[in-house]
């Protein structure tokens, strides 16, 4: 089966974080794969990758970097499809480094941009651009966002029938 998206953690400790996404994409039952690659320590590495996971049919790339965060700005030089940085919380300043250097990117070389830490919005962000030629995974996608908001309306009835005490002693 084609995998349609590729997932590049920088570091096997950013992959609990990026696991978030993966959840997403096993959710809506997306082909998937994921490698651990450096834009700094195997830049030669990602670049193949990247080719390949462009000669192979992919057509999402997913990056996750902290600190200076490179990662995404180096694959999306590499792959002319979407690509969707996830900055990752480290360092002295929190993953703000790393999401200022993955959204800042010159013009020409675009990184779609998830908050720090949010992997699950890079594997929905993800799922809404194949659903654009995808009307199985686009009527998927409609299904989860109606899941969302019966969740919020069965809360919201719950802390307004119980008041706020009794309903946070349950959580």
């Amino acid at each position: 089966m084609n995998k349609k998206v590729a997932i590049i953690a920088a570091s096997d400790s950013d992959l609990p974080v990026i696991a978030e996404a993966i959840k997403v994409l096993e959710e809506f039952e997306i082909p998937y794969e994921v490698t651990i690659s450096s834009a700094h320590r195997s830049p030669q590495k990602t670049v193949n990758f990247v080719e390949k996971a462009h000669r192979n049919g992919v057509k999402v790339i997913i990056a996750g970097a902290s600190l200076a965060a490179h990662l995404a700005g180096v694959v999306a030089s590499h792959f002319p499809l979407p690509v969707i940085g996830i900055p990752l919380k480290s360092g002295a300043l929190e993953g703000v480094d790393a999401l200022l250097s993955t959204m800042q990117m010159p013009p020409g070389i675009p990184v779609a941009t998830v908050g720090i830490d949010n992997a699950k919005n890079a594997g929905i962000l993800a799922v809404q651009i194949l659903a654009t030629s995808d009307k199985n995974l686009e009527e998927k996608l409609i299904a989860y966002k109606k899941k969302q908001a019966e969740t919020i309306k069965q809360k919201s009835e719950k802390l307004e029938k119980v008041g706020y005490k009794k309903y946070l002693e349950g959580k």
